[in-house]
Formats: structure tokens, C-alpha cells, sequence
């Protein structure tokens, strides 16, 4: 039966190809982290599969045959080859990727719709986005910046405001038309309030502010602030959102801000970068970039005279 390169068994020939190189399989399970039986067993699937004996057994002990050792150096040169274009590839990958930490909401509402402008000024890089919500720790991780909501600071790291953070209660225009009129603060108790798990509070900060009194327990909570200002544009209720981060919703109409008092939270977006390691020129460009698109001043490429 003929074979194909589609059923070639490439794992026992890599181990094969180790194999060949040491003088025992001890060594070569060492350098694979797997038991010497392991070995054994992918070099006999490999003999089996050729149809030649690779090695010669004796008792305890095990000798490569001449076709074997041949056969071992011939593959090890296509294995080498093979690691050095991966090890070539991940570090172009590398110098072309930026990880950036994002939330989901500033990701969907701020971030995309800006990023052509910056991959247009840069062609050759790269952002991969992290939307995890945990508390940011550059240690142990590959990320380059973060764009995190706070007041700082953050643990070895630097940072520069973006934009303050401004909130105004907001929903679809057809919920506004519904069950409103929403023109006074005390108004809202007539709504269904939303809220986003990561800013459970948001409900009550804007209340104290406003100094109305509103039953901020009630009300449908959703994981993300990406998944409350959907439900708000549908109609499900009324949602506290980041008029800065909405301002594209707000212009297009998806969404209304009835009452059209927007507040100051006190907390602010922030770019932040590590200290324990140098910035590298990709991540000083995004940096300025994000500044620029904030309309703050450049942090590293300052333009002289």
C-alpha cells in the first residue's frame, strides 16, 4: 500500500530523529521529558510503519543499524530546519505584535473604530487584544500596555490619562419615547435599571451625585458594560454609560441621553505600560498614538523646535 505525506507519523520520527542523536534512549527521553518506554514504543511504530529495523536489540541494550543511523541524520536536518523556521517565525511575531490589555466596551465603542488609523500609520504591526477583566499585573505576562479605568497608580508600571471618566443615564430613543419623558433626575424611577457586573455601583455614584434617591438594587445586571449598553439600545432599560466611550452610539442615535447631564465619576482611562522592562518602539508609538487619538501630548516622540 502506498503511504502518503498525509499519514507520515511524524511525532515517532522527531523522536526518532533525538533518539539518533544520543547515545541512549535515557538521554533522549530526558531531553523530551518523556520515560524511556515512550521512546521505545514511537521507535517501534516507526520500524513498523517503514518496514526496516532501525536499531539492533540486545537484551537491555540498543544499537542503531546502519540504515538507521543514516536514516536518523538525514531527518534531523529536516527537524532542524523545521524548528529554526518556527523559532524565525514566532520572533517576527514577536517584533510585530503589540498585547494589549483593553476592556470589551472601550475595545467595541472606542478602540476599533480608531485602530485603522493607526494600523494605516504602521502597517507592519500588529494589536492582539486581551479583554480579560482582572486586576492588571504586568508580571508574568506578555503584555505590552494597558488601557485601564482608575486612578492609579499601578504596580511597576507608568501611566497617562486619556480622558476622565463622564456618565450620563442613557437607553433607546424608542424606550425614552415609551416611558418617558426623562427630563428630571427623579424621572429615572420610572425606568428598569441596568447594570454592568464590573461597575455594580455606578447606579449609586450617580444617584449621590445627583442627590435623588432611587432603588439602585433593582434591575437586570449583565457580565459586561459591552452586554448593558446593548440591552440599553434595545429597549431593556436604562443604563449608566460612558458618554465618551458612547459618543459614536450618541451620534448615530442608537442610543439618547434624555436627561443630558453628564457627570464626572473622579476616575479617569488610563494608558499604562511596565517599568521592569525597556519600552520598546512599538509600544512607545502605540502609547503616543493612543495620547494623540485622547488629544493629550506625546509621551516619547515629542517633536523638537
Amino acid at each position: 500500500m502506498e503511504k502518503g505525506l498525509s499519514r507520515l507519523p511524524l511525532n515517532p520520527m522527531r523522536v526518532f530523529a533525538v533518539a539518533s542523536r544520543h547515545r541512549t534512549f535515557t538521554a533522549a527521553a530526558q531531553e523530551l521529558g518523556v520515560t524511556q518506554v515512550a521512546i521505545s514504543r514511537q521507535i517501534a511504530l516507526l520500524e513498523d510503519y517503514l518496514g526496516v529495523q532501525l536499531y539492533d536489540r540486545d537484551g537491555r541494550s540498543a544499537r542503531l543499524t546502519d540504515i538507521g543511523r543514516a536514516f536518523g541524520q538525514e531527518i534531523a536536518e529536516h527537524f532542524d530546519g523545521l524548528e529554526t523556521a518556527t523559532a524565525r517565525l514566532l520572533d517576527l511575531e514577536k517584533a510585530n505584535t503589540l498585547h494589549l490589555r483593553v476592556y470589551p466596551s472601550v475595545a467595541h465603542f472606542w478602540l476599533l473604530p480608531r485602530l485603522a488609523r493607526f494600523t494605516d500609520q504602521h502597517p507592519g504591526l500588529r494589536v492582539r487584544m486581551d479583554t480579560r477583566v482582572t486586576p492588571l499585573d504586568f508580571r508574568g505576562t506578555q503584555l505590552d500596555v494597558a488601557i485601564q479605568l482608575g486612578t492609579g497608580p499601578w504596580r511597576e508600571a507608568r501611566s497617562r490619562v486619556l480622558f476622565e471618566e463622564r456618565v450620563d443615564v442613557v437607553c433607546a430613543p424608542e424606550y425614552s419615547a415609551r416611558l418617558g419623558p426623562f427630563a428630571k433626575v427623579q424621572d429615572v424611577a420610572r425606568g428598569a435599571l441596568l447594570h454592568s457586573r464590573y461597575r455594580r455601583r455606578a447606579w449609586e455614584t450617580w444617584a449621590a451625585q445627583q442627590n435623588v434617591g432611587i432603588d439602585h438594587l433593582t434591575g437586570i445586571e449583565y457580565d459586561s458594560s459591552l452586554l448593558t449598553y446593548s440591552a440599553a439600545a434595545q429597549g431593556f432599560g436604562l443604563a449608566i454609560g460612558q458618554v465618551d466611550l458612547l459618543a459614536g452610539e450618541l451620534a448615530a442615535g442608537r442610543l439618547v441621553a434624555p436627561l443630558d447631564q453628564p457627570i464626572l465619576t473622579g476616575q479617569a482611562f488610563h494608558v499604562v505600560w511596565p517599568t521592569t522592562l525597556s519600552v520598546s518602539t512599538k509600544t512607545r508609538r502605540f502609547i503616543d498614538w493612543l495620547l494623540k487619538e485622547s488629544g493629550q501630548s506625546p509621551e516619547f516622540f515629542r517633536k523638537l523646535g
